[in-house]
């Protein structure tokens, strides 16, 4: 039986082509990798919807329907619970929906599990927001802000938030140690785009963190973020 997606408008504007398979509507920005590498390393059945930003897509009547916020990405399962289709946003919830619906990337002891969202958190709260703030105002409009204290207060609080993550990662080679979790799959695509798209590798200081150096270096080997990294991409 195909699943009815016609109560979501987001659905009419970005048809599903298969619609019993879970539908992604994303960009292959920091926030939206990190759903796509999530279903590559999961091997769940999808099918990724472009919503390009550039264009204000995601301040459609139809996405804005899903995601009030206008924020890419965002999920609409049609196997959601109880069996019914369920429309998910915000890549943090998203990742724990994904990791508890398949039991894997996050630990099934009760400690390390609230230990594992701890650090899910830490990224959805710190290195994204402030590393995006480097990019901007190192790559962006705010380049040619005169005024230095914003890029100065933001590329600080970036090192500071590099060492905290350089201080857990020593003697590990993922952020839980031997498991490979959504707190990895939620920060590697931050660390990523803070020493290449946003070109601020000099500017971080970044080869002063060796333990992160080398956890990028690791989790960018994996064909599955190979592969979520161009997902979906213009």
């Amino acid at each position: 039986m195909t699943a009815d997606l016609s109560g979501f408008p987001v659905a009419q504007r970005w048809p599903a082509a298969h619609p019993d398979r879970l539908q992604l509507y994303s960009l292959n920005t920091p926030n939206g990798v990190k759903v796509s590498i999530m279903l590559e390393e999961l091997g769940l059945p999808y099918e990724p919807h472009l919503v390009d930003i550039m264009k204000n897509e995601s301040k459609s009547p139809e996405f804005e329907s899903l995601n009030p916020n206008g924020k890419i990405p965002a999920i609409v399962d049609p196997d959601g619970p109880g069996g019914k289709p369920m429309g998910l946003t915000e890549s943090g919830a998203i990742l724990q929906y994904l990791a508890e619906k398949t039991g894997k990337f996050i630990p099934s002891d009760p400690a390390r599990r609230w230990e594992t969202i701890q650090w899910l958190h830490f990224q959805m709260s710190g290195i994204g927001p402030m590393f995006g703030q480097v990019g901007f105002f190192n790559k962006f409009a705010g380049r040619a802000f005169e005024d230095k204290r914003p890029l100065e207060r933001y590329v600080g609080e970036s090192k500071r938030l590099l060492g905290i993550l350089d201080k857990r990662l020593d003697g590990r080679t993922w952020i839980m140690g031997d498991d490979y979790t959504i707190a990895d799959i939620a920060t590697l695509g931050w660390v990523n785009n803070l020493i290449t798209f946003y070109e601020a590798r000099e500017l971080v200081g970044f080869d002063d963190y060796p333990n992160v150096a080398a956890w990028l270096e690791r989790g960018m080997s994996r064909p599955a973020v190979q592969r979520g990294l161009k997902i979906p991409s213009r």
